[in-house]
C-alpha cells in the first residue's frame, strides 16, 4: 500500500514538474512576442504572426492541471 502511494506520489511530481516547464516554455514565447509586438511597431500583425500563432497553440495545450485531475487519470 505504501509502495504505490510512493509511485503515485512520484508520478504527481513528474506530472507537475513537466506542466510547469511548458508553462515557462509559453511565457518565454510571450516574453519574446512582446518584443516583437514593441520592435515592429504598425507591422506587428504580419511580422508576428508566427510567434503570435505559436503562443495561442502553446496555451492550449499546456494548460495547467492541479494534481487531483492527475490523480483521476
Amino acid at each position: 500500500m505504501a509502495d504505490g502511494r510512493i509511485v503515485r506520489y512520484a508520478e504527481r511530481e513528474h506530472h507537475v514538474r513537466e506542466t510547469w516547464v511548458k508553462a515557462m516554455e509559453a511565457r518565454l514565447v510571450r516574453e519574446e512576442l512582446k518584443k516583437c509586438y514593441r520592435g515592429e511597431g504598425v507591422n506587428h500583425m504580419q511580422n508576428c504572426k508566427e510567434l503570435a500563432d505559436r503562443y495561442v497553440l502553446m496555451i492550449r495545450e499546456n494548460a495547467i492541471k492541479g494534481f487531483i485531475t492527475v490523480d483521476k487519470q
